[in-house]
């Protein structure tokens, strides 16, 4: 078989083999689709640059806050804020940016804080051990609040035993905000811990939805996973929701993280995954820091803070000796602001 005949150019200081039917790197001798094709990698590659400029400019201009209790929540709301997502500092000392005045024992524990469409920071709370209600503010800047309001969820269940930490999410779908968290109401549903749970103690997730957080819907049942379940976060994920949620079956032990999903707010959420998290651990809370998804929690029988990251919600590494939080900190939200919004907290 004949060789296909071949010559050397010289263009641009580069050297160019060319061959019968075969693309070179010299303009007048490359053809069309090549071309078109080289074209369109360049056009690619500016808008990936520029795209990488935006999220570094984005990032610049945005921190990250972690709004938490510490103790037993008396002396209420407390701030810490980061730059990387991994190590937080508290801000005003560590004294308290809101001081808890509902329910009869006035707590502000597990506070869950969203930034809602109108551009104020909604907050809801657990107010008491065994109230029957939830704690609700807002604030524009995280310095100056609302009158505090107790939501009455629960009041129309007379055997209810408590409200605990209540979360938000917002409905896109309907243009709401649900609001959800846990109760036990004795006998409603099964214990299949043979007496050996955390006695009455038999939590499923229920909820409210508003437009004004004046007038809500009817309470309804949110998610029953078939076992006692605790401290709901919901995140959205491009075209479905995530719930992360504490399994707290204490015979034999569970009390860890696993995740369940749904396409809407208003549709049944999976059944929950196996434990993404260890043993002895509570209040997730969860945000996407470039690929990754951190969720942090308290490991509140070591009494200091843990966290995983994924990239993929499926295969978790625990990064629990990397991250720092103030002493003390418990239960909480993270969530992002930026950075003007932390130069104010920051001088309180």
């Amino acid at each position: 078989m004949k060789r296909p005949c071949q010559k050397s150019l010289k263009h641009r200081g580069m050297i160019a083999t060319v061959a019968r039917g075969v693309p070179t790197m010299c303009p007048n001798l490359i053809p069309l689709k090549i071309t078109e094709h080289y074209t369109q990698m360049k056009k690619i590659l500016v808008i990936s640059l520029f795209s990488l400029i935006s999220l570094a400019s984005l990032a610049q201009k945005e921190a990250y806050l972690f709004c938490y209790f510490k103790g037993n929540g008396l002396d209420g709301l407390h701030l810490a804020s980061s730059t990387d997502g991994l190590h937080f500092t508290a801000l005003k000392n560590d004294s308290s940016f809101l001081k808890p005045t509902v329910s009869k024992d006035k707590l502000m524990r597990d506070p869950n804080i969203l930034k809602g469409k109108d551009g104020y920071y909604h907050m809801v709370w657990t107010v008491s051990w065994q109230d029957k209600g939830i704690g609700y503010a807002r604030s524009k800047d995280l310095i100056h609040w609302s009158e505090q309001q107790f939501i009455p969820v629960m009041a129309h269940e007379p055997t209810a035993m408590n409200c605990w930490a209540p979360e938000l999410q917002y409905d896109e779908k309907t243009q709401e905000y649900v609001i959800f968290w846990a109760t036990t109401i004795p006998d409603r549903f099964v214990s299949k811990e043979e007496g050996k749970g955390d006695g009455k103690y038999n939590h499923r997730m229920y909820s409210v939805s508003t437009k004004d957080f004046k007038t809500f819907s009817p309470t309804k049942l949110f998610y029953d996973p078939d076992f006692n379940v605790i401290d709901a976060t919901i995140v959205k994920d491009k075209d479905q929701y995530v719930m992360f949620l504490k399994d707290e079956t204490k015979f034999p032990v569970q009390k860890n993280i696993k995740i369940a999903y749904s396409k809407s707010l208003s549709e049944p959420f999976s059944a929950a995954s196996a434990p993404i998290s260890t043993n002895w651990v509570e209040g997730p809370t969860a945000i996407k820091i470039g690929n990754e998804w951190i969720v942090y929690y308290d490991q509140y029988t070591r009494h200091k803070m843990g966290a995983i990251k994924s990239s993929d919600l499926k295969t978790w590494t625990d990064i629990s000796d990397s991250i720092s939080f103030p002493k003390g900190t418990r239960h909480g939200t993270i969530f992002k602001v930026s950075k003007k919004e932390l130069k104010k907290l920051s001088n309180e």
